[in-house]
């Protein structure tokens, strides 16, 4: 009689899910971060006369960028959907959707270099699907109920977004739409900064994974400014207003600049970026307009302190692409 031969079991090989179910919807912010900053490396052109291919190679970069991007997030929605679903319904991922359309936006800036024909047909496209993204997070927001926890910057991005419409719209001639939008965007900034501002004083502090997106505070003065100027052509009581407000949150965040220092490298960095591009934009353009002398070092030193800080985080990002860290679950 012969012994029976042992049993041997083996193990199933531990399985991961594939790295393309977890790209990020807020990957877009990379592009609205490459794009601002070749954005305000033009005006910077115009006012300090530094190098145009700057500017060039960054707005490449950013159209390079956008459609990769766009690629990748399209072939995860064809083969996951199911991921996209649940990122849509995210109460605070959702509202980095939009972030493809401000993407648009910016590229509609960025051509009206090459021609208006293409610069207003990224415009109308960008306009369209941001509307479209504004009604629907609008409504959501209206008939859900959501924690305070969940609020943070980032809700800015759907309805404060608008505010970058006037950008293309008035130099191409839309002043009543781009009107339109702009009342959109400063009426519920109003709104959403309360809101946002109430979180933070008053209940717990953000995650450090959020904390980047209180830089997202610097954005819509500083850019309402842009737009308010791009739709009036002067200096004004309001428009001082816009532009020093967003110089003061400038200023707030930089006092904070260890608690930023201490937070891991994650996607969430990139909320740094397009906020200071604005912020240099804008002061390019004040400095501009009023032509005061003492302005020059605050955009030397804005467009450096931007340059360097978009610079660097994009290395990060390209580091954590190699090494395959940039792709994973969110924890």
């Amino acid at each position: 009689m012969t012994a029976p031969s042992p049993t041997i079991n083996i193990a199933a090989p531990e399985t991961t899910e594939p790295w393309l179910k977890h790209v990020p919807i807020p990957l877009f912010a990379v592009v609205m971060g490459v794009c601002g900053l070749g954005l305000a490396w033009r005006k910077a052109h115009a006012v300090l006369n530094v190098p145009v291919a700057v500017s060039n190679t960054a707005l490449i970069a950013a159209t390079t960028v956008f459609l990769a991007i766009t690629a990748l997030y399209l072939i995860k929605a064809l083969k996951y959907p199911q991921a996209v679903v649940a990122e849509f319904q995210h109460p605070i991922r959702a509202n980095f959707f939009p972030a493809f359309s401000i993407s648009i936006l910016l590229l509609s800036r960025a051509a009206l270099s090459v021609g208006h024909e293409t610069a207003f047909a990224l415009w109308s496209v960008g306009t369209l699907i941001h509307l479209a993204f504004t009604l629907h997070l609008l409504k959501r927001w209206i008939v859900r109920n959501h924690d305070i926890q969940h609020s943070n910057p980032a809700w800015f991005i759907p309805v404060v977004g608008n505010i970058l419409v006037p950008l293309t719209g008035a130099p191409l001639g839309y002043i009543e739409i781009s009107w339109f939008f702009f009342a959109i965007g400063l009426g519920f900034w109003v709104v959403l900064f309360t809101i946002v501002f109430y979180r933070i004083v008053f209940h717990d502090q953000l995650p450090a994974k959020f904390m980047p997106t209180l830089f997202i505070l610097i954005a819509p003065p500083a850019i309402g400014f842009i737009s308010y100027i791009a739709l009036t052509g002067s200096i004004d009581p309001f428009s001082r207003i816009l532009f020093y407000f967003a110089l003061f949150l400038g200023l707030l965040v930089l006092t904070m600049a260890r608690q930023f220092l201490s937070v891991p490298f994650a996607v969430s960095w990139w909320a740094y970026t397009f906020p200071l591009d604005a912020l240099t934009i804008a002061a390019l353009e004040y400095h501009e307009r009023i032509g005061a002398e003492g302005l020059t070092p605050v955009c030397w030193i804005a467009l450096t302190v931007t340059t360097v800080i978009v610079t660097g985080v994009f290395l990060r990002t390209v580091a954590a692409l190699f090494s395959g860290t940039l792709f994973v679950p969110e924890k």
